[in-house]
């Protein structure tokens, strides 16, 4: 549970951009997706186990968890410190109801267009005031992290790396890649992570990796396919961090090893430039051209912010044209591919935003990982 004066924090950072934007209310909306929990969390205390729910924060009061009527009995209650609860049939038509008796004419909606429940956007859309996506300015308003927070991330990163290095020490040709990923989930289900986790693969045979994430299945793995494992979880805290590193027991194709020979080049270029003051498209920009001197184009964006959310803005992409502050915190996830899109280099750190040049959260090398490197490890 975060302090009074951090949840203070958070509502008077929220607010001053609710104000901003001429809103009488914000509903912020959560639902059991991977990574669209976090919403929820970060301003009531609410740990969602399945289905869906909204906060609803005026501008001034107090907020209130709006439940579905159906999810009465799912998650626990009397956790979250926003005790103004709530259970109607249709959460959509009793927060425009509520609107009208109290003269709103805009309502912020963080998470309208992914979260929020068709039904209640039926409702609401037909109620007497505006409704605006406040996804990017709620974002913003917490994108920078609290020594407090820092202190959550910190403790799921040391999670993630213990996972992590299970992973490694369970790896071993013959086994099928979800055998090697089960150790990893083991260890974060027992430090805390619960069913916030999301935990995929990108893996082929001959050295390369094909570019198409999937779950980790049945398929065993042969000595020379490439094992790229995106680790992705919270801690206790509910605040996400990521991770990932090459495995392979075999050789590496030419275009893998091709890739391989730029990633370094690339993660340095853009730690120096994860600074206050950057702007973050700067940081993508970085990582691009670096990969295009060696021939290779990025799958995607660079990465973007993280926290109690999986993915929050800003983005580090192209069109970011958003100044970096210190203590914000990113997951830098650059995919290479090659020119037909088919196949892949990848990997993931958490970088924190610093005064001068940006801190990496893992104290893990850059490497292809062969499984013997757990060997020399103290076990836990």
């Amino acid at each position: 549970m975060p302090s009074q004066n951090e949840i203070e924090r958070r509502y008077k950072n929220i607010r001053s951009r609710m104000e901003r934007e001429g809103l009488d209310a914000l509903i912020v909306c959560g639902n059991q997706y991977a990574g669209f929990e976090g919403a929820v969390l970060y301003v009531s205390g609410f740990e969602i186990v399945h289905r869906y729910v909204y906060v609803l924060l005026p501008l001034e009061g107090e907020p209130t968890l709006v439940f579905p009527r159906e999810a009465r009995w799912i998650g626990d209650k009397s956790k979250p410190w926003v005790k103004d609860q709530v259970w109607p049939d249709i959460p959509g038509h009793w927060i425009r109801e509520l609107g009208h008796e109290r003269g709103w004419k805009r309502v912020g909606v963080y998470g309208l267009n992914f979260i929020m429940a068709v039904r209640d956007y039926r409702e609401l859309s037909q109620g007497p005031f505006e409704l605006k996506p406040f996804d990017v300015q709620f974002d913003m308003a917490r994108a920078v992290k609290s020594e407090e927070e820092l202190v959550e991330i910190r403790d799921a990163m040391d999670i993630i790396l213990d996972g992590f290095w299970a992973l490694v020490a369970a790896y071993e040709p013959g086994k099928t890649e979800a055998q090697i990923m089960a150790p990893a989930v083991e260890r974060f289900f027992a430090r805390g992570a619960g069913p916030r986790m999301m935990n995929i693969l990108l893996s082929g045979s001959h050295g390369e990796a094909e570019a198409s994430f999937k779950v980790p299945g049945n398929r065993v793995v042969a000595g020379d396919d490439l094992l790229l494992y995106s680790l992705e979880i919270t801690g206790a805290g509910g605040y996400w961090v990521e991770f990932s590193r090459p495995l392979i027991r075999g050789k590496l194709s030419a275009r893998t090893q091709a890739m391989a020979e730029a990633y370094p080049h690339a993660l340095e270029a853009a730690r120096k430039l994860m600074r206050a003051g950057e702007l973050a498209s700067n940081v993508h920009r970085s990582i691009a051209d670096t990969f295009a001197k060696h021939g290779f184009s990025l799958g995607h964006l660079s990465g973007h912010s993280i926290g109690a959310t999986m993915i929050e803005h800003p983005a580090i992409g192209a069109k970011s044209e958003v100044p970096l502050e210190e203590n914000m915190i990113f997951s830098l996830h650059p995919q290479v591919v090659d020119k037909d899109g088919e196949v892949c280099l990848y990997t993931q750190d958490t970088y924190r935003i610093g005064k001068s040049e940006g801190e990496c959260l893992a104290d893990v090398p850059w490497k292809f990982f062969t499984g013997e490197e757990a060997r020399s490890r103290v076990a836990p």
